[in-house]
Protein backbone atom coordinates (compact mmCIF):
# COMPACT_ATOMS: atom_id res chain seq x y z
CA UNK A 1 0.00 0.00 0.00
CA UNK A 2 3.11 2.30 -0.06
CA UNK A 3 1.74 3.74 -3.32
CA UNK A 4 -1.47 4.15 -2.19
CA UNK A 5 -0.57 5.98 0.49
CA UNK A 6 1.37 8.17 -1.22
CA UNK A 7 -1.09 9.04 -3.74
CA UNK A 8 -3.58 10.04 -0.48
CA UNK A 9 -0.52 11.87 1.43
CA UNK A 10 0.47 13.75 -2.22
CA UNK A 11 -3.21 14.51 -2.69
CA UNK A 12 -4.03 15.48 0.45
CA UNK A 13 -0.98 18.51 0.40
CA UNK A 14 -1.43 19.21 -3.01
CA UNK A 15 -5.50 20.25 -1.89
CA UNK A 16 -4.94 21.75 1.15
CA UNK A 17 -2.58 23.98 0.25
CA UNK A 18 -4.33 24.59 -3.42
CA UNK A 19 -7.96 25.04 -2.44
CA UNK A 20 -6.45 26.26 1.43
CA UNK A 21 -4.82 29.58 -0.69
CA UNK A 22 -8.26 29.60 -2.41
CA UNK A 23 -10.31 29.72 0.79
CA UNK A 24 -8.06 31.93 2.99
CA UNK A 25 -8.11 34.55 0.25
CA UNK A 26 -11.87 34.35 0.00
CA UNK A 27 -12.08 34.96 3.99
CA UNK A 28 -9.30 37.73 4.27
CA UNK A 29 -10.93 39.29 1.37
CA UNK A 30 -7.89 38.73 -1.28
CA UNK A 31 -5.05 38.99 0.94
CA UNK A 32 -3.65 36.15 -1.52
CA UNK A 33 -4.56 37.40 -4.58
CA UNK A 34 -5.21 35.39 -7.61
CA UNK A 35 -1.46 35.41 -9.03
CA UNK A 36 -0.67 33.97 -5.35
CA UNK A 37 -3.22 31.47 -5.71
CA UNK A 38 -1.85 30.15 -8.86
CA UNK A 39 1.66 30.46 -8.18
CA UNK A 40 0.49 27.90 -4.51
CA UNK A 41 -1.08 25.64 -7.16
CA UNK A 42 2.24 25.12 -8.86
CA UNK A 43 4.37 24.91 -5.95
CA UNK A 44 2.87 22.82 -4.33
CA UNK A 45 2.48 20.28 -7.37
CA UNK A 46 6.36 20.42 -8.03
CA UNK A 47 6.99 19.79 -4.64
CA UNK A 48 4.79 17.09 -4.22
CA UNK A 49 6.19 15.42 -7.40
CA UNK A 50 9.80 15.39 -5.81
CA UNK A 51 8.94 14.20 -2.70
CA UNK A 52 6.58 10.99 -4.14
CA UNK A 53 7.37 10.57 -8.24
CA UNK A 54 9.73 7.82 -7.44
CA UNK A 55 7.65 6.14 -5.00
CA UNK A 56 3.94 6.02 -7.21
CA UNK A 57 4.25 8.53 -9.40
CA UNK A 58 2.89 11.53 -8.24
CA UNK A 59 -0.82 11.66 -10.45
CA UNK A 60 -2.35 12.82 -7.75
CA UNK A 61 -5.46 12.93 -10.09
CA UNK A 62 -7.79 9.85 -10.99
CA UNK A 63 -7.49 11.75 -14.84
CA UNK A 64 -4.37 11.27 -15.17
CA UNK A 65 -4.38 7.70 -13.32
CA UNK A 66 -7.01 6.74 -16.49
CA UNK A 67 -4.82 8.05 -19.08
CA UNK A 68 -1.49 6.24 -18.05
CA UNK A 69 -3.70 2.77 -17.38
CA UNK A 70 -5.21 3.63 -21.59
CA UNK A 71 -1.36 4.62 -22.35
CA UNK A 72 -0.50 1.16 -21.15
CA UNK A 73 2.03 3.08 -18.78
CA UNK A 74 0.39 2.00 -15.62
CA UNK A 75 -2.05 -1.34 -14.78
CA UNK A 76 -5.83 -1.03 -14.80
CA UNK A 77 -5.91 -3.22 -11.74
CA UNK A 78 -4.35 -0.52 -9.99
CA UNK A 79 -7.06 2.10 -10.85
CA UNK A 80 -9.80 1.65 -8.68
CA UNK A 81 -7.17 1.66 -5.48
CA UNK A 82 -5.09 4.81 -6.75
CA UNK A 83 -8.29 6.47 -7.39
CA UNK A 84 -9.97 5.79 -4.29
CA UNK A 85 -6.84 6.97 -1.99
CA UNK A 86 -6.49 10.09 -4.21
CA UNK A 87 -10.20 11.38 -2.89
CA UNK A 88 -9.51 10.08 0.35
CA UNK A 89 -6.41 12.71 0.38
CA UNK A 90 -9.01 15.48 -0.96
CA UNK A 91 -11.66 14.98 1.13
CA UNK A 92 -9.80 15.02 4.21
CA UNK A 93 -7.94 18.49 3.11
CA UNK A 94 -11.06 19.53 2.62
CA UNK A 95 -12.44 18.15 5.78
CA UNK A 96 -9.51 20.20 7.40
CA UNK A 97 -10.62 23.20 5.88
CA UNK A 98 -13.75 23.24 7.07
CA UNK A 99 -12.31 22.36 10.75
CA UNK A 100 -10.00 25.68 10.39
CA UNK A 101 -11.94 28.24 8.94
CA UNK A 102 -15.81 27.41 8.85
CA UNK A 103 -16.48 30.66 7.52
CA UNK A 104 -15.61 29.94 4.12
CA UNK A 105 -18.84 29.37 1.69
CA UNK A 106 -16.80 26.90 -0.55
CA UNK A 107 -13.51 25.59 -0.12
CA UNK A 108 -11.88 26.13 -2.95
CA UNK A 109 -14.62 24.58 -5.62
CA UNK A 110 -14.72 24.89 -8.78
CA UNK A 111 -17.21 26.58 -10.67
CA UNK A 112 -17.78 28.92 -14.26
CA UNK A 113 -17.38 32.24 -13.84
CA UNK A 114 -20.45 34.40 -13.60
CA UNK A 115 -21.73 34.74 -17.57
CA UNK A 116 -19.60 32.17 -18.64
CA UNK A 117 -21.41 29.15 -19.84
CA UNK A 118 -21.23 25.86 -18.49
CA UNK A 119 -20.71 24.18 -22.13
CA UNK A 120 -17.40 26.74 -22.75
CA UNK A 121 -16.36 25.74 -18.89
CA UNK A 122 -16.64 22.06 -20.00
CA UNK A 123 -14.53 22.79 -23.38
CA UNK A 124 -12.38 24.77 -21.22
CA UNK A 125 -11.40 22.17 -18.69
CA UNK A 126 -10.81 19.69 -21.21
CA UNK A 127 -8.37 21.86 -23.23
CA UNK A 128 -6.33 22.44 -20.41
CA UNK A 129 -6.41 18.76 -18.81
CA UNK A 130 -5.40 17.92 -22.34
CA UNK A 131 -2.07 20.21 -22.25
CA UNK A 132 -1.49 19.40 -18.49
CA UNK A 133 -1.70 15.31 -19.74
CA UNK A 134 0.29 16.17 -22.78
CA UNK A 135 3.39 17.52 -20.12
CA UNK A 136 3.16 14.56 -17.74
CA UNK A 137 3.14 12.14 -20.57
CA UNK A 138 6.51 13.59 -22.02
CA UNK A 139 8.18 14.29 -19.28
CA UNK A 140 7.03 10.60 -17.26
CA UNK A 141 8.69 7.16 -18.23
CA UNK A 142 6.63 4.90 -17.00
CA UNK A 143 3.95 6.87 -15.34
CA UNK A 144 7.10 7.46 -12.93
CA UNK A 145 7.13 11.17 -13.02
CA UNK A 146 10.90 11.59 -11.94
CA UNK A 147 13.52 14.35 -11.35
CA UNK A 148 13.65 18.51 -12.24
CA UNK A 149 12.84 17.83 -15.12
CA UNK A 150 8.95 16.52 -14.79
CA UNK A 151 8.96 18.52 -11.53
CA UNK A 152 9.23 22.03 -13.12
CA UNK A 153 7.32 21.26 -16.08
CA UNK A 154 4.00 19.46 -14.09
CA UNK A 155 4.11 22.47 -11.31
CA UNK A 156 4.79 24.97 -14.19
CA UNK A 157 2.22 23.92 -16.34
CA UNK A 158 -0.41 23.65 -13.55
CA UNK A 159 0.42 27.64 -12.39
CA UNK A 160 0.32 29.16 -16.04
CA UNK A 161 -3.02 27.16 -16.39
CA UNK A 162 -4.42 28.17 -12.73
CA UNK A 163 -2.90 31.70 -14.02
CA UNK A 164 -4.86 32.70 -17.00
CA UNK A 165 -7.52 30.21 -16.78
CA UNK A 166 -8.55 30.37 -12.61
CA UNK A 167 -11.01 33.25 -13.38
CA UNK A 168 -13.01 31.38 -15.64
CA UNK A 169 -13.33 27.96 -14.22
CA UNK A 170 -10.80 27.78 -11.41
CA UNK A 171 -8.91 25.13 -13.37
CA UNK A 172 -9.29 22.14 -12.02
CA UNK A 173 -8.62 19.47 -14.41
CA UNK A 174 -8.61 17.06 -11.37
CA UNK A 175 -11.83 15.33 -10.46
CA UNK A 176 -10.64 14.98 -6.91
CA UNK A 177 -9.83 18.25 -6.27
CA UNK A 178 -13.34 18.94 -7.47
CA UNK A 179 -15.46 16.74 -5.82
CA UNK A 180 -14.22 17.40 -2.46
CA UNK A 181 -14.65 20.35 -1.45
CA UNK A 182 -18.27 20.79 -3.90
CA UNK A 183 -19.91 17.66 -1.41
CA UNK A 184 -18.60 19.65 1.72
CA UNK A 185 -19.61 23.42 0.70
CA UNK A 186 -22.81 21.78 -0.92
CA UNK A 187 -21.75 23.65 -4.51
CA UNK A 188 -22.78 20.63 -6.78
CA UNK A 189 -24.60 22.61 -9.13
CA UNK A 190 -21.99 22.23 -11.85
CA UNK A 191 -19.50 19.31 -10.85
CA UNK A 192 -20.53 17.16 -13.48
CA UNK A 193 -18.12 19.21 -16.50
CA UNK A 194 -15.09 18.61 -13.66
CA UNK A 195 -16.30 15.20 -13.54
CA UNK A 196 -16.06 14.44 -17.28
CA UNK A 197 -14.16 16.94 -18.98
CA UNK A 198 -10.55 16.53 -17.20
CA UNK A 199 -11.04 12.58 -18.05
CA UNK A 200 -11.39 13.30 -21.88
CA UNK A 201 -9.19 15.47 -22.39
CA UNK A 202 -6.61 13.78 -20.65
CA UNK A 203 -7.32 10.31 -22.55
CA UNK A 204 -7.44 12.62 -25.57
CA UNK A 205 -3.76 13.15 -24.88
CA UNK A 206 -2.88 10.10 -24.85
CA UNK A 207 -4.35 9.44 -28.34
CA UNK A 208 -2.09 12.50 -29.78
CA UNK A 209 0.98 11.80 -28.29
CA UNK A 210 0.82 8.71 -30.66
CA UNK A 211 0.58 11.26 -33.67
CA UNK A 212 3.98 12.84 -32.41
CA UNK A 213 5.93 10.58 -31.25
CA UNK A 214 6.73 6.74 -32.11
CA UNK A 215 4.91 4.07 -30.85
CA UNK A 216 7.13 3.75 -27.70
CA UNK A 217 5.08 6.61 -26.59
CA UNK A 218 2.64 3.99 -25.36
CA UNK A 219 4.36 1.00 -25.16
CA UNK A 220 3.71 -2.31 -23.25
CA UNK A 221 6.84 -2.20 -21.47
CA UNK A 222 5.92 1.01 -19.68
CA UNK A 223 3.16 -0.47 -17.14
CA UNK A 224 3.19 -0.19 -14.01
CA UNK A 225 2.32 -3.36 -11.85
Amino acid sequence: MKKEIAELVGTFAMVFCGCGAMTINEITGGDISHVGVAITWGLIVMAMIYAFGEISGAHFNPAVTVAFAVAKKFNWKAVPRYIIFQTIGAFLAIGLLWFLFPESQSFGHTYPAEGFSPYKAFVLELILTFFLMVVIINVSTGSREIGTMAAIAVGGIILLEAMFAGPMTKASMNPARSIAPAVISGNLQHLWLYLSAPFIGAILAVFSCKLVKDDNCCAEDCKVN
